[in-house]
């Protein structure tokens, strides 16, 4: 990381006489996130049926342009203020004072008024990309996913945009018990033993207010001395059509993904490599009322292939990669149970924003298994024989955010009642529990 920032400077002031007769701009921001979380019922195995955690969460943002260049430093501290003695803390919620970014970017031609432009960034970041169901940035959890590498964003005539990595995900440190306890701050890993590269292509407007999302994405990995992995070998090709919401308008959200490659079936050194074929839909369609509290009413459904016991031969469970949850199912943080792998649902959605001060949504949605004989999406829980069926149950998923300070300070409260079917209630390895509540309380403040 030291290199690279002396790198960075280097290079900034190679740059600044070619772009003197710019003025350079510095910019520099702050948020800070206090949450208390609460689940009662836990779903997933291996984890305490009740627990509480208190996170927090602290960004600082600074940024340099001069002309086409911009330097961008982005640091993270995310902790655990309070938690429980049996609980399951992990990296998804400690990474203590982190360069989460640090890169450079160069952009070619105006981007507001060139037909045919660029941007390159090189360095560590954080990636958005698309649907976000493969790739992005969860600003639900208490740490994000990071990347080091190259991104190209390239901008076309006629609309067409595409966006290229290849990019080496980085892995959150500390990962150990004792250096999550005490908040240990070591920089994350970066290595070759994994690597993502590949490419997305946008078309706005294909058809109307419909625009065409296509994806090509493949991830690579090998295990290290002190890191075993599943060895995987994913291709993944896709396919999206949206339309955004409008007022008194039907949108629509359709994504078909196909999986392909090689994986072990488990960390084991031993463990068979198979084959890959797996698959993930998500329909969504909804339409926006003329309505002062501007409603909008939606009916979603989500497929994700799980591993069928009848086809022993081949891995067909669904791997969402690098994406977030939060979008289209209830969130991360202690619930994290719902995921896009031997998953099925189909439910409704209501959206609602009163004010520019206020908006919240609910959502109900019924919960079935892919596949009876493989782990039920992220929690762990599986019959290998298939008699515990694949009822998984209802979910009512409710979120709530008010700006007390329009801008400065932002209220969220989310809660979701996992309300257990007979394949959570019945399966072997379930925790003997009742339903699922799950309740998260937020304060942002943003500087």
């Amino acid at each position: 990381m030291t290199k690279f920032c002396l790198l960075a400077i280097a290079a900034m002031l190679v740059a600044r006489p070619a772009l003197a007769e710019d003025h350079p701009t510095f910019d520099i921001a702050a948020s800070v996130r206090l949450r208390y979380e609460t689940i009662a019922g836990q779903a997933r195995v291996g984890r305490p049926a009740d627990e509480q955690l208190i996170n927090l969460r602290t960004i600082i943002q600074t940024s340099y342009h001069h002309g086409p260049l911009t330097l961008g430093l982005d640091l993270w501290d995310s902790r655990v203020l309070a938690a429980d003695r049996t609980s399951s803390i992990s990296t998804n919620e400690i990474n203590g004072i982190e360069p989460v970014q640090a890169y450079i970017a160069y952009q070619i031609g105006d981007a507001e008024t060139a037909p045919v432009n660029a941007k390159i960034t090189a360095g560590r970041m954080v990636l958005d990309i698309n649907s976000a169901r493969l790739v992005a940035n969860d600003d639900y959890r208490n740490t994000t996913r990071t990347f080091t590498g190259l991104r190209a964003e390239l901008h076309g005539p006629d609309a067409w945009s595409a966006t290229l990595i290849y990019v080496l995900p980085n892995q959150a440190l500390p990962d150990d018990f004792e250096g999550l306890r005490t908040g240990r701050v070591v920089v994350d890993h970066v290595g070759f033993d994994t690597r993502l590269w590949g490419g997305f292509v946008k078309r706005e407007n294909l058809i109307g207010p419909v625009s065409l999302d296509l994806t090509a994405l493949r991830l690579e990995e090998r295990d290290r001395p002190d890191r075993a992995t599943r060895d995987r070998e994913l291709t993944t090709f896709g396919g999206r059509l949206f339309a955004a919401p409008q007022m008194s308008s039907v949108d629509l959200d359709v994504e078909l993904l196909h999986q392909t490659g090689t994986t072990r079936t488990s960390l084991a050194v031993d463990a068979p490599q198979l084959p890959v074929s797996a698959w993930f839909l998500h329909a969504e369609s909804g339409f926006s009322f003329h309505q002062r509290w501007r409603p909008r009413l939606a009916v979603e459904f989500d497929y994700g292939s799980g591993n069928d016991a009848n086809t022993p031969g081949n891995f067909t469970r669904f791997d969402t990669l690098f994406g977030q949850r939060r979008r289209d199912f209830s969130p991360s943080g202690l619930l994290s149970s719902i995921a896009r792998t031997n998953m099925v649902s189909l439910g409704g959605r209501l959206d609602m924003a009163p004010s520019r001060r206020l908006d919240g949504f609910v959502s109900i949605r019924k919960i079935w298994l892919a596949s009876a004989t493989d782990a039920f999406a992220a929690t762990g829980v599986i019959d290998p024989t298939g008699r515990s069926g694949a009822d998984a149950g209802w979910e009512i998923d409710s979120r709530l955010r008010w700006w007390l300070v329009p801008g400065r300070l932002q209220f969220e409260g989310d809660f979701i009642w996992l309300a257990k079917g007979r394949f959570l209630a019945t399966a072997p390895n379930r925790n003997v529990t009742g339903d699922t509540r799950y309740l998260s309380l937020n304060m942002s403040a943003f500087f």
